[in-house]
């Protein structure tokens, strides 16, 4: 292997290693491990659409638009400012999410169903009053319903936009009925099973939807201040910004967040693909040399 060749699969190694530690946490070696190597039935084969969204670099810009709309669910929003942290322990909270999709996704059946017994459990214990007095409890199913949509549009899209190979239509109806499946062991009542009702669904949400000061703060929160050292906050401007360009006008507007106009929009897409590409590049094995 030539210097050049070397240096770049240092490099590789060193950047797919750092992402991966920031986004699957201390112990994401061990959890990768139990997650493929322990042997059984899963939820969902090597075929099934849900494997291919889920292990793309796409993600990343799916899961912080994700977020962001979630939030403008007054009860969903208050919710996560009051018990998640996600202030104090942004990282831990992504560490968490990161891990329960992996396990849902890619683990055993019986992992699979542990994970989403902690969830539920941890839904169960998670009520209040917002600001204004509404109650709210995480284990509804009907505010679950709107976490559950919110984000499945949400990886849906950044996987169709971002994503290295984007599924055909009938491909994407296969993700939305996967994350059904997992949705409903999480508590939800009857979730969308193909683009179609998945796009219903998510209006029949909209006139519940409205912004409150806790959700323009966890924006600014999400996308001006993230906890990262300086070196990283170019390559995270860039997945802000093209999550922000992904959620719908009313959303952003909702939030106070930039309104481009639409020629800038198609200049911020470009560097979200060469973002993503940089990313899956870091995150991929190198090839093993012939022996």
């Amino acid at each position: 292997m030539g210097s050049s060749a070397h240096s770049a699969t240092r490099l590789r190694e060193r950047l797919g290693s750092a992402v991966f530690t920031r986004v699957a946490g201390p112990a994401g070696a061990e959890n990768r491990a139990r997650i493929h190597g322990t042997p059984g039935p899963r939820w969902f084969g090597p075929e099934r659409p849900i494997r291919t969204v889920h292990g793309d670099a796409s993600m990343f810009i799916g899961g912080l638009r994700a977020l962001l709309l979630q939030s403008l669910h007054p009860l969903a929003m208050a919710a996560v400012d009051a018990h998640s942290g996600f202030r104090g322990d942004p990282w831990g909270r992504l560490q968490r999410t990161s891990t329960f999709l992996a396990v849902t996704t890619y683990g055993t059946a019986e992992h699979a169903q542990e994970a989403v017994d902690r969830v539920r459990a941890v839904h169960h214990r998670v009520r209040g009053t917002t600001s204004s007095g509404e109650p709210y409890h995480a284990a509804d199913p009907h505010l679950l319903g709107w976490v559950h949509v919110a984000e499945v549009e949400s990886f849906l899209l950044a996987h169709q936009r971002f994503g290295a190979e984007p599924l055909d239509a009938a491909g994407y109806d296969g993700y939305v009925r996967d994350m059904a499946r997992v949705a409903e062991a999480l508590g939800v009542a009857d979730p969308p099973r193909d683009t179609k009702e998945l796009s219903a669904r998510l209006a029949a949400y909209r006139c519940e939807l409205r912004p409150t000061e806790e959700a323009r703060a966890a924006a600014r929160f999400i996308l001006l201040h993230p906890p990262l050292p300086w070196a990283a906050r170019a390559p995270y401007a860039v997945l802000a910004a093209n999550s922000v360009a992904t959620l719908p006008r009313w959303a952003r507007t909702s939030l106070r967040l930039p309104q481009l106009p639409r020629f800038g929009e198609a200049c911020v897409a470009p560097t979200g693909r060469a973002l993503t590409t940089a990313i899956r590049w870091a995150m991929t094995p190198p090839p093993r040399p012939p022996a």
